[in-house]
Order: C-alpha cells, then structure tokens, then sequence
C-alpha cells in the first residue's frame, strides 16, 4: 500500500541567528499537518511543511534555561496556537504561535509569482508567524509525559505516580457558557494507586500517552510495560473553547460517536442532575481503562523484550499499534471496555534477525493503512494487516552488495530515528535521524531531518471498483499506471519489464491544491481523474493531455458534479448536479451505468446513469438506511453490490437496491449484507461478517467460469477468496456471545498465501499482480536509492486444487479451459501437482491411518484432460525427491508406459525427460533399445539439438562407450551429418 521510492530530501537546520549547526532533539507536527516544529536544547523553530521553510524562531535565555532546564520534549496545543514544551527539570513552558497580519510576505515580494513554476502545494502564500513565551508552569514529583487537550495540558508524574491536569491560562475568561454546556476546567490528580482500580499494579506509572482526537480514546504505556486502553468520563462533555468553529464541532460530535461504537458504551455520558458550578469542582474525573498488552502474566514486570515502550491509535480501522523495547509492534483492536482481549497477538518483526534496537516512535498514516515505525538502529512501515512493507536497519537491507565509506552516509536515518509524521497526503515521511552509534566522529554538518518520499496505492484515497481493477499509484506529483496487462504473456511475469507509466499531474493545478486527496482510473486505463483539495483535472491517453477549469474562482467552489470529458471544465458545462443533506462518504461506479452513494447519515442512494445524445443525467431508484447495522458512518471504506443473473437478464434496475446483496468495507470489517423481505414488504438485511482486518477487496461480477460473482480481500498475510458470493450462507447465524466481538463467520473459500504487496488481479491472465520494496546504494553516491520492483504470483493451482479437492473434476477442467492458450499454463499445472503429490505424501507419511480423502488421482484425471499431462508430470517428477516418485507414478501410471506415450505422440523432448526418469529408477536396458529408439526419431524429426542431448546422456551413463557406438551405428548418423545438419 504505501512504499518508499526515490531518495530522501534532507534539510538544513542551522542556527539562523549563528548559522551554529545544534544537536535537534524533537520534532513534532501540528493537528492538520500544514506546520511543524524543531526543538534544540535552548530553542524552537516552526516550520511550514510544504514548502519545507522556516518560519519563526525563538531562544530561551541563559537565566531561563538555568531557572526552568533545557528543553526536552514539545508537543502542539489542538487548536496550533500554542506549543508546550516539557524540560528535563520537570517545567513546562508555553509559547503562543500567533499569526501576524501583514501584507508582505515573510520570503520578499509575491510579484515574482508569475515566472516562478510553484511545486506541489508552494501556491500559497506563506503565513507570517511569531513565537511569544506565555508562561511557565513548574509540576512537582518529575513530570515524565504530556498531552495536551481542547481545554486542559495533562501529564503524568512520577512522585507521586498520578496522572494531572491543570486548565490553559485564562481559558475561564473566554466567555460564560450555561452549566448545561460548561466544559470541565478544574485541577485534578488522579493516583495510581487510589483511582484506577483497574490496574494490574499501583505501584506503576504512566511513561507515555498516546491520544486520539477523532476517537476520543487514548493508550498510555507504563512503567512496568504493559499498555491500557484509556477513555475518560468528565463531569460534563468538553468542548474547545474560544477555538470552536464547525468543522471542530462536527469532528467533537464524531468523537463522542467513534468512542461508543470502539469502546461499545450502551449509553452516553449524561451531565449531573446537579448543575451548580458547586458540583463541577467536586466532581472527579473518571478514567476506565482495560489492559491490552501484558494482561496475560501475573508478573510484575514484563519481560525487557515484552515491555511496550511506544503506543499510537488508528480510530479509522479501530485498532493500536504498541511497539515493544525488543523492536516487535503488535496490532490489537479496541477493546470491550473492562475486557481484557482473549487472545494475544504475536510480535510483528522484520525478515531478519540483525537487532533494530527498541521501537522509539511511530504514527498511522491519516487514512490509517500504513504505520511508520522508528527504531533505535533504524526505521520501517508496516500495513494495517501485518505486512512488512519496507524495513532499514543500517545498511543490512541494502541491495547491490556495495557499501559506502561511513564518512560518505549522508543519509543518517538508517541507523535511527528519534521522532517522525507523516505530511498532508501520506506521500512524505518526516524522520529526525539518531544518528550512527557506531560513528565515533559524527561530522558537524550532517543533516538529521529528512523527508522520505511514498508512493501509495490509489485505494488509500478512493477505494473504488475500478481502483481496485488496476494497479494503480500516487505519488506527490504523479500518478502511475501498470501496463503490464497489455502486453504478452512472458512480459508480465518478468520482473525487469518496464510495465509502469509515469503521469505527472499539473504543477499548476498541484500548487494550490495539493495533496492529491483521491485518483481514479477508468475501466479500461485510459482514462484518470485526479482531485485534491479543490477541483479535479482529468487525462486521456489517448491525447497525452490533461483538462483542467479555466476559471480558477468555479474550481474552488465545487464538492461533486458530473460534467463531459470531452467538454472544457466549467460551470457552463456541468451536465447534471446532485445535492445530497449529508456529506458523501463513498461513491461506488458498479456495471457502468449505476452509481451507488453513501453518505454520513447512514443511507445508501442508488442512481442510474441515463445517457441521452447531449447530455447525461441521474436518476434516483431509491435509497435505504443502514441504522442498526453500521455504527460509524465515517470509517466505510468501501461500497459495492452484486445482483442475482436472473435479475441483471430479466429485472428492472429500478428494483435492484431490493435484490442486491451489499457489500461494505467497514474498517477493517468485511461485510455482506444479504437482502431479505418481510412480510410487510420491507427490505431487512442480514449481516455476515466475512473478514476482518482487510486491507482492500475486490468483485469480480463478470469473472472468468465459477470466478464470476468472486470476492477477494487482502488481510496482510495473502488473498482470501470465496468463490460465487451471492450463494454464501452464514453456519452460525451471525449469533455470539453477549458482549463478545462479532467475528468471521464463512470461511473463504481459497487463501492465497503472499510474499509481496499484492495490487491487482489480471483475471484474464490468471496472475497477481503486487511490488515489493527494494533499496539499493552505490559506491559513487552518498545517500541510498528506494524503488519498487513489480511481482506476480499465478492463482489459477489455487482455485484448481480447491474444486479438485472436492471432487469437481468438471469444474476444474471447465476453468482451466479459460487459460489453456497461456504459454505459462503447464507451468501452473505442475504447480499444481507439485503442491498437491508433496502435501499428500508428507501426510500420509506422518499420519499412515489416516483416511483422508486423496486429491492426487483427481489431479490426475484433471490432467488428462490437456495435451500438456505428459509434460507436466515428467517436469514435476524431476522437481520433487525420488523418494516421492513411488506415490506419484503409483498413481500417474508406469514411466515407461509414459515414455511410449510420448514417442507415438511425437513429444521427444519430453520422452527425453522420461528418459533421465528411467535411467534413475534403472528401468533402461543394457542395450539401451529405448534410447536408440527416441535417437532415430530425432533424427527423422531433424531435431539437432535433442541428438547432441541423447548422445551426451549415453555417454554419461555408459563409461565404456559401447553404447554410444552402437546407437550411433543402429541410427546411421555420423559426426559429419551432425555437424554439417546443425
């Protein structure tokens, strides 16, 4: 999903006021990723993200550093009007970011901006900014961690362990709010020991916090290792104060939503029947917490390996990521409140045993699919499922086999990472470098900041049908197409095809409204469409050109509109315009001509696309809410449907939205929900979860034989595959345990194990396509290079040793015809019984009693229904031990009878092989009649090459050379004739 590529960018971050190179201790980001900061011992720095420039600047004084300590830690305010600065002396020291109004911009005069080419995102004027001290705040008992909220600083200390919170100075005087919507701003100190009963110890405390605003929800990691998952109940639902706006009111109601569904709370959090401002100061905040990482020993502490050193939350898949001191991250789900999960999740390592070092820091990317990981020795990124998705631990991961002097490594972030975050559009990685702990001499102007570039799979931003057809990539300034699948058999499979088509969106249209939010891809790739923060553009291939709106002022003021690609983008040109109550969550193009619209208050639309001869136009078949079922609009990913044949040929698409069973990517959570109606008419559905933790998934409505209606769903591990999901039938009823998490309950049908990223599926050609990272330096050079190399992975043995398996001899052969023109077809047969003949034998060898149901002879009679078998046998005969040679010819048939086969038929290359078989089983004759025999044919066949093979095989297995004569007095060929016929 997300890959590194090209180089990393470093930054140079000397003192501006000395130009004194000074050691960066800390990075942090601001809440909408536009600024971030730099912290040093004795100043702080605010930078703007894109263009990556300098903006304010501020040091501490010697009497200030004397009296409060050196810097340590910094952290953003919600609103980014304030930083918060923890010392080493247990202060915290907060500055304003406030926003000076000038009409000059901070880098010169903008009349330049008419013959300079902005970047991506550098259209903008740049924001002139000041730093301010605001004051200082001394915390007694070692301050160890802070979090800074809407209207409070929290932090934990360590004597006495507790975690506080102290109100922002002169919150109170932002204006009088009734008690019923007064926001808790009282001091408050909440023991370890005295209230939190739910800790496994008292005598522990709080290391880090990890807050989620969108989920309301946060993770705090303790001293003694474990983690818990934390939520708190105030007194009176908290509101930003004096900061308010809609967007932060619409994203405050999602977060007491998301809190509920996560955390299943059955009830809000209701305001005292008491509303004197009396009770406010009395009452307590109430934090409930459930262990999630070391609830399953009694010791007391955890294992140095086992201990949880890092924790971040991903609301949009409902899941926590906790890094471990041995360098291990574990994926758990929200929790039941007060329920410890019943199942540990095992430790996510690197594909290798060189040590990283304990995991320092990490972040989820904003769409919540990728989380970059730092370590003590180096850094990676792994997939909401599980996957490795690239790793550095110094130079042990780098190709090519050449290193570099250690003076000439520029690139630091190899060997550590202290903090990092991601920038608007997850296509760049921040990292701040640790430096080299094996460097002795660390060079004064070594760089420590660098921004990493990604490239991401479209489906991050739209997952959509066509997206997941296609491989399909973004990049910060460029999308790229895989055009693989138009070309022959063998290119596909072969890694060194250039099969990728780079398409540089326009700088134009980037630099004001970068990121690239969302990219999608035409059925059949020839066309895209590309939207950012406003507006779209849109390309043909056929055309090589991009169109994009004339009038600047209609691009920025548009959400969704259909208008003509042939048409110029404008307003005049619109061709039809839909307004919708609520926001659009996920938009879903199924069949080409029905639209699928779901939106933020639950309800799923379906139009019909109506094309007429100057315009095309909308139409409304009907809507239905899916209340009770999905929880939290907001986190649906993706959206589609499949609908019965018998209602696609003979049906009203009108009616479909009453016969279609729906598909949803809730999260991580696949669904379908299968119609039923009562007997008032009324469409009820029944909900069965398939899957859960899915990265993206896919239909095919119109697949190849029993592919048609398939599902497929990438979980991390490989794709899992049900076959025909319109007939899936739920076992258990969708019925669990109260309070239990609901859980799969059909299993796929075929589970295609993976050792790379997988993007698409090219049914036609029967293969996976996916990449996997690769980095590589040269001697010449001193930084290293990312890149992404292609790779597939054929699925056809798959789906064939599942009907075969089952005794579908008929489907199987039925499939398979589908594919029997691939030059790669045999191969995938072979697979096929070189998977099924040593999973069988190493059974039965381990389990001689069993009465398994044997699959060999079905694979067999499955294959002698191709003029391939004699080829595919021989070929995975000389493939697998001798010692598995009794089982398959037992059961494929006598090798010689085979080798005959092939001499009537005329395949002599293949008896050729049946030979090499024979002479190993010491099935051949002293005479060696039987390769005479095939010699005179090639011989007949004038197959040059294949004599010079037989020759040489008689000569190797008969020392004497007796037979080697013989054969070639018997065939009446002589070196002349073989060499002047060659």
């Amino acid at each position: 999903m997300y890959f590194p590529t090209s180089t990393a960018q470093s930054y140079a971050t000397r003192d501006p006021i000395n130009s004194q190179a000074t050691e960066i201790i800390d990075i942090a980001r601001n809440e909408t990723r536009s600024l971030f900061c730099l912290l040093t011992e004795d100043a702080i720095a605010v930078w703007k993200i894109r263009p990556a420039v300098l903006l304010a600047y501020i040091t501490r004084s010697k009497v200030s550093l004397e009296a409060h300590g050196a810097n340590r830690i910094v952290l953003w305010s919600p609103d980014s009007q304030r930083l918060v600065v923890l010392t080493n002396t247990s202060h915290i020291v907060l500055l304003n970011v406030d926003t000076v109004s000038t009409n000059e911009p901070p880098y010169g005069s903008s009349s330049t901006a008419s013959s300079v080419q902005f970047g991506p995102g550098e259209g903008h004027q740049l924001p002139s900014l000041s730093l301010r001290f605001e004051g200082v705040i001394q915390i007694d008992g070692n301050a160890l961690c802070i979090s800074p909220r809407e209207s409070h600083i929290m932090f934990s200390t360590q004597h006495p362990p507790a975690v506080q919170t102290i109100p922002w100075p002169h919150i109170e005087a932002a204006g009088p709010q009734p008690d019923s919507e007064k926001t808790w701003l009282g001091h408050d100190t909440t023991l370890m020991g005295q209230d939190l009963p739910w800790l496994m110890r008292t005598d522990v405390h709080v290391t880090s916090i990890s807050l989620s605003r969108l989920g309301g929800v946060e993770v705090w990691v303790m001293s003694d290792g474990r983690a818990y998952f934390v939520h708190m109940e105030a007194p009176f639902v908290s509101s930003p104060i004096g900061t308010s706006s809609e967007l932060d009111s619409e994203e405050h109601e999602l977060e007491v939503i998301s809190v509920r569904e996560a955390a299943s709370i059955d009830s809000p959090v209701k305001p005292s029947s008491d509303p004197t401002p009396e009770r406010v100061v009395q009452d307590k905040l109430r934090w409930i917490g459930t262990c999630i990482h070391g609830y399953d020993t009694e010791s007391p502490n955890l294992p140095d390996s086992d201990r949880a050193t890092h924790a971040t939350i991903n609301p949009q898949f409902s899941v926590i990521a906790i890094g471990t001191a041995s360098g291990g991250l574990i994926i758990v789900p929200f929790p039941i409140p007060g329920v410890p999960p019943k199942h540990s999740q095992s430790q996510l390592r690197i594909p290798s045993l060189v040590s990283t070092g304990p995991l320092t820091c990490a972040e989820w990317t904003s769409d919540g699919y990728a989380c970059a990981v730092g370590w003590e020795r180096g850094w990676g990124a792994w997939s909401i499922g599980g996957r490795c998705l690239c790793w550095a631990v110094g130079m042990e991961n780098v190709g090519a086999g050449i290193g570099m002097n250690e003076s000439g490594k520029q690139d630091t972030f190899m060997f550590g990472i202290r903090a990092l975050f991601w920038n608007p559009g997850n296509t760049e990685l921040w990292v701040l470098a640790a430096g080299r702990s094996n460097s002795t001499t660390e060079t004064t102007h070594s760089a420590s900041l660098f921004s990493i570039p990604f490239v991401k799979s479209a489906i991050a931003g739209q997952h959509s049908p066509d997206n997941t057809r296609y491989a399909f990539l973004q990049m910060d300034d460029r999308v790229l197409v895989y055009r693989g699948a138009d070309q022959p058999d063998m290119s596909v499979i072969n890694p060194e095809s250039d099969v990728w088509q780079h398409i540089c969106v326009p700088a134009a249209y980037l630099a004001y409204n970068w990121p690239v939010r969302s990219a999608s891809i035409a059925p059949d790739g020839r066309l895209i469409a590309v939207a950012g923060r406003r507006g779209l553009v849109h390309y043909s291939s056929a055309s090589g050109k991009w169109k994009r709106f004339l009038d600047l002022k209609q691009e920025q003021a548009f959400a969704v509109r259909l208008f003509s690609r042939d048409l110029d983008l404008t307003a005049q040109n619109i061709l039809h315009r839909e307004i919708f109550v609520s926001p659009v969550v996920c938009l879903s193009l199924v069949d080409n001509n029905s639209l699928l619209v779901y939106t933020s208050d639950n309800t799923l639309f379906h139009f019909l696309i109506l094309p007429t001869r100057d315009s095309i136009s909308l139409h409304l078949c009907g809507s239905i809410s899916f209340d009770g079922i999905v929880t939290v609009p907001g986190i649906v990913r993706g959206l589609s449907w499949m609908i019965p044949n018998e209602h696609r040929e003979m049906g009203d698409p009108v009616n479909d939205l009453t016969v279609a069973t729906v598909l949803l990517l809730v999260g991580g959570r696949l669904v379908l929900l299968k119609p039923r109606k009562t007997g008032s008419e009324e469409v009820r559905y029944d909900m069965q979860i398939l899957a859960d933790r899915i990265e993206f998934c896919w239909v095919h409505l119109e697949g190849i034989g029993t592919l048609e209606n398939s599902l497929w769903g990438y979980d991390g591990r490989g794709i899992r595959l049900w076959l025909d999901a319109l007939t899936l039938e739920n076992p258990s009823n969708g019925i669990t345990e109260e309070g239990a998490q609901p859980t799969e309950s059909i299993q796929e049908s075929v589970n295609i194990p993976l050792s790379f990223y997988p993007l698409s599926v090219l049914m036609d050609k029967g293969i996976i396509i996916g990449v996997e990272h690769e980095i590589a330096t040269r001697g010449s050079l001193p930084f290293v290079m990312f890149r992404i190399v292609p790779t597939t992975h054929l699925f056809l043995h798959h789906i064939l040793e599942h009907h075969l398996s089952r005794g579908r001899v008929s489907d199987a052969v039925q499939f398979a015809t589908h594919y029997q023109h691939l030059v790669f077809f045999a191969h995938a047969q072979e697979v096929l019984l070189h998977n099924v003949l040593e999973s069988e034998w190493d059974r039965l060898n381990s389990q001689p009693s069993s009465d398994t149901t044997r699959v060999l002879p079905a694979v067999v009679e499955f294959l002698d229904h191709f003029d391939t078998s004699l080829e595919v046998v021989v070929g995975c005969a000389r493939k697998t031990e001798m010692a598995r040679w009794d089982y398959l010819f037992d059961t494929v048939g006598n090798p010689r009878d085979l080798f005959e086969a092939c001499l009537s038929s005329n395949l002599l290359k293949v008896a050729a092989s049946y030979l090499i078989v024979l002479h190993t089983l010491n099935e051949l004759d002293q005479t060696h009649e039987d390769v005479t025999r095939l010699l005179q044919k090639a011989i007949d066949e004038k197959e040059w090459p294949l004599c010079r093979d037989v020759l040489r095989f008689l000569q190797s297995a008969d020392d004497t050379g007796l037979a080697l004569r013989r054969a070639i007095t018997m065939s009446g060929l002589s070196p002349q004739t073989l060499g002047s016929d060659s």
